[in-house]
């Protein structure tokens, strides 16, 4: 079920990106899962762009030797500024969509299919866990319990009319990302999905979620931690604080 923000005046419900479409994928450390995802995508009209940690265990020469773009960073630099980086590189080569997936399996591509054929329809399509329709597996109910609270929280404090803000399966239209001066956004960890929407409504922009199955990723290790789960919070109350002054 298609749940938009605000009245759709038209919708397209055609695959009509012909490599207009740019897949953003930050990597660390997922060598393990990241080549079914490749072959996965290596059937759709995108390009796609690896952003690459220096990952220890050789993620980045395995995606050259499929044949995908990688751009390789000093360090483990953060999931925001990985999305930062790849979405500039978009914007400059030109593309009229840019794709955000986990490399990690959990973002699965018959959801991308589906997610691809409302481009057109909305400036942000977001891929929902929490909306009718929308799933997860192999979660435990304390990833449930967490995922669900910062959703509620977010939208109580910030008042977003989002199910899903920090999903981070999405399709940005190049056009709506030029209008929200991305380079400025401070998030690193999960909190950066958050501000991404935030800043979007700002922009006026018109939002859909398209509920998707998310999968636990099965090999790898989780990127979750305290200090993302804190950054969150701390910024997220201040939005709101700030909110409340009128600022």
């Amino acid at each position: 079920m298609f749940q938009p923000n605000d009245s759709i005046k038209s919708l397209s419900r055609h695959i009509h990106v012909h490599n207009y479409s740019l897949v953003v994928v930050p990597t660390f450390n997922e060598i393990e899962s990241i080549g079914r995802l490749l072959d996965g995508l290596a059937s759709l009209p995108v390009d796609i762009l690896i952003i690459d940690d220096v990952s220890p265990d050789g993620t980045a020469d395995f995606c050259r030797a499929k044949g995908v773009e990688v751009i390789s960073r000093s360090g483990k630099l953060g999931l925001g500024s990985a999305y930062r980086l790849g979405f500039k590189e978009g914007i400059d080569r030109g593309y009229q969509q840019i794709i955000q997936m986990d490399a990690d399996g959990s973002h699965q591509i018959a959801d991308l299919v589906k997610m691809m054929e409302w481009i057109g329809s909305e400036d942000l399509l977001i891929g929902s866990r929490w909306i009718e329709d929308g799933a997860t597996k192999n979660w435990s109910k304390f990833r449930e319990y967490l995922s669900r609270g910062a959703n509620a929280y977010a939208n109580t404090l910030l008042s977003l009319g989002i199910k899903d803000s920090t999903a981070g399966f999405r399709i940005y239209d190049a056009k709506l990302l030029k209008k929200m001066n991305v380079a400025s956004i401070k998030s690193e960890g999960y909190c950066f999905q958050i501000e991404m929407t935030r800043r979007a409504l700002a922009c006026e922009a018109t939002i859909g979620e398209i509920p998707i199955t998310f999968i636990e990723r099965a090999q790898g290790t989780s990127k979750m931690s305290f200090s993302i789960a804190a950054e969150a919070m701390f910024r997220i109350t201040s939005w709101g604080l700030l909110r409340l002054i009128g600022r």
